[in-house]
Parts: C-alpha cells; sequence; structure tokens
C-alpha cells in the first residue's frame, strides 16, 4: 500500500490549497486570442484567454475543468503570467516539462511556484494535465504575434 502513501502525499495541503483558489478564473470578454487545451488520457481540459499590451500579458482568465494536480498547476500560471512576455512563458514552460520528465530544476521566478508540483516527477500519467495551463497559455501567448 505504500503507492496509496505515495498518491496522499502527492495531494498535499498546498496543492489542494492551490487548487481551491484559481487567480483569473473565468472567461474574458473580447480576449486577444484563445486556446483550448485538453489532456486525452485524463480528459483534463484547460481554456485560456489572454489580452496582450506591449508583448505582455495585461489580463488573462482561465476556464479549468481538470484534478487537483491541473488546477494547482493552472493556479501558480496564474499567478504568474500577468506582465509576462511570450518569451518567460515559453521559457517557463520548457523549464516545466523539463522538471516533470528529466527531474530537472524547479522553473525560475515568477514560475517557480511550480515547486509545489515536484512530487508529481514519478506519476508521468499526471504530466499532462499539470502541462494544460502553461501550454495554453504559450500557444495563446504565440497567436497574438502573428
Amino acid at each position: 500500500m505504500s503507492g496509496d502513501n505515495d498518491l496522499i502525499k502527492l495531494y498535499s495541503a498546498r496543492i489542494l490549497a492551490l487548487a481551491a483558489d484559481i487567480p483569473h478564473l473565468g472567461r474574458l470578454e473580447a480576449p486577444d486570442a484563445t486556446v483550448k487545451r485538453r489532456s486525452p488520457l485524463c480528459g483534463s481540459t484547460v481554456t485560456v484567454d489572454v489580452k496582450v499590451r506591449d508583448g505582455k500579458i495585461a489580463d488573462l482568465g482561465q476556464d479549468v475543468k481538470a484534478c487537483a494536480l491541473g488546477q494547482a498547476a493552472a493556479a501558480v500560471t496564474g499567478a504568474a503570467a500577468p506582465g509576462a512576455t511570450l518569451e518567460q512563458i515559453e521559457k517557463a514552460r520548457d523549464q516545466l516539462r523539463k522538471m516533470l520528465k528529466e527531474a530537472g530544476p524547479v522553473p525560475d521566478a515568477p514560475f517557480d511556484g511550480f515547486e509545489v508540483l515536484s512530487p508529481a516527477v514519478d506519476y508521468k500519467n499526471r504530466h499532462a494535465s499539470i502541462l494544460l495551463s502553461i501550454e495554453a497559455m504559450a500557444e495563446a501567448m504565440q497567436a497574438t504575434t502573428h
């Protein structure tokens, strides 16, 4: 039953608190770009709306239908993304992927809140849900530059 204990540890109080308080929850009126991402493995979905001014996220909205880990990741993304450039969002996305898939370091500030999800490294089936929000944010930002 050690696997069950490990899973319980994965859903720590910090993760559950983040999942319960996602910044920028809800949709924006007249966004500059909207991206919806879905994890085929678990069915989690995240829709991200962004408004961009001077190459930075001026406003964002998130509709998050995901497990607690996906919700916690959306909370970290929502807290750190305002004011970020496409380059910063892409760097955070790439660093989060490395943290999860290669046990790499925690992403740089202001995205260092992803540290709370480092116990998920061993749960490959959760990685896609954790990445949804930051991937959707990067894709939405890319759409505003074209």
